[in-house]
């Protein structure tokens, strides 16, 4: 009499599928096995399986990615080849680069909860501009990269020449200017590692930024003339069509789609997911394909109206996600999550 077969527990198959990995994913094998931390493995698989049927991933930044030093892991997914665009906030851009120039001299503070008003006023005082536990010294960082990059946006516009925010940072990390002033690895920024890559970089509603500020003061200046030598964000939702189609057009010659992993919500997510509905409907390109995967990592819980908690399935209504888009949704600390799903597509 045959006996029947037991199905593999996931246990046995994640650590199958990390025996031949580092120790880090070795651990995600072996402890995360319910909830978010179940649904953290199965996102880093299904990241890897998705690329390994030939396709692209966009991921997006929200948050204050960057200052939370997110380039550790991100830089070396650029450069493997992992993440192939990247949409982000004006302030993951420029924070980045801060971090890059003026690690040094910025400042922890772990008792951040504990802060009263005057210890904040006093924070202000010595220009340090606080995001949760990390202060941010405006000499050292943004006023020294403000100096970069108005030399680029007045020079483009003495030239009649424009360029999207992205390529401003591009351009000042490229001519090197900065190098004599890097406080870290070079190989930890990851907006050095997308400039390297010539990465397709999409920056929507720049203008809520440091720099953007102080663009604006610069056009009030006259400094720089004219307001569109910097391009705008319409003009990136054009940029990501044409990048969205192109792509679209050569994995429809083999077997992969594009997928969307998004960190946080905001304007990074918001932005980039409705190109699909935006080809289908007012382009007629009924023939563009949705995205093919989706992960979403956020700490916004489900409520009414709250579309960056929304869940992956409201996204099917609107012509984004597709039945059988692979879908996941992980309630946790982005801080904490993404190096770890970096890690597990890494090989660590």
């Amino acid at each position: 009499m045959k006996t029947k077969r037991r199905a593999k527990r996931p246990e046995d198959i994640n650590a199958a599928l990390a025996a031949k990995k580092g120790a880090v994913s070795r651990f995600l094998a072996r402890h995360y096995r319910h909830f978010n931390a179940a649904a953290v493995l199965d996102a880093a698989k299904g990241y890897e399986a998705h690329l390994a049927a030939g396709g692209r991933m966009l991921v997006t930044l929200a948050g204050a990615m960057s200052t939370a030093e997110l380039g550790l892991s991100l830089a070396e997914m650029i450069r493997r080849d992992k993440i192939h665009a990247i949409v982000c906030t004006g302030a993951n851009l420029e924070e980045d680069v801060f971090n890059l120039v003026a690690h040094d001299h910025y400042e922890r503070v772990p008792h951040y909860r504990q802060l009263t008003t005057d210890d904040e006023q006093a924070l202000l005082e010595r220009h340090m501009n606080r995001v949760t536990d990390t202060c941010i010294p405006e000499q050292e960082a943004m006023r020294r990269i403000e100096d970069a990059v108005l030399e680029e946006w007045v020079a483009a516009d003495r030239a009649g020449q424009r360029y999207f925010p992205h390529e401003f940072m591009y351009r000042v990390l490229r001519s090197g200017k900065l190098k004599c002033s890097y406080q870290i690895d070079p190989r930890h920024s990851w907006v050095l590692a997308a400039a390297e890559k010539n990465l397709p970089l999409l920056v929507p509603g720049w203008e809520d930024s440091t720099l953007g500020n102080m663009y604006a003061a610069a056009v009030i200046r006259r400094e720089v003339k004219q307001v569109h030598t910097v391009r705008s964000g319409i003009e990136y939702m054009i940029l990501l069509a044409d990048y969205y189609t192109r792509s679209a057009r050569r994995l429809r010659n083999g077997e992969g789609s594009i997928g969307f992993f998004q960190i946080g919500g905001g304007i990074a997510g918001d932005f980039p997911i409705c190109v699909v509905p935006m080809l289908h409907q007012d382009l007629e390109q009924p023939e563009v394909p949705l995205w093919g995967y989706f992960c979403q990592i956020s700490d916004s819980t489900t409520s009414f109206g709250s579309y960056s908690g929304a869940v992956p399935n409201e996204k099917i209504t609107w012509g984004k996600l597709g039945r059988d888009t692979p879908k996941f949704v992980i309630e946790s600390d982005a801080t904490i999550v993404a190096p770890l799903i970096f890690g597990w597509v890494l090989g660590e």
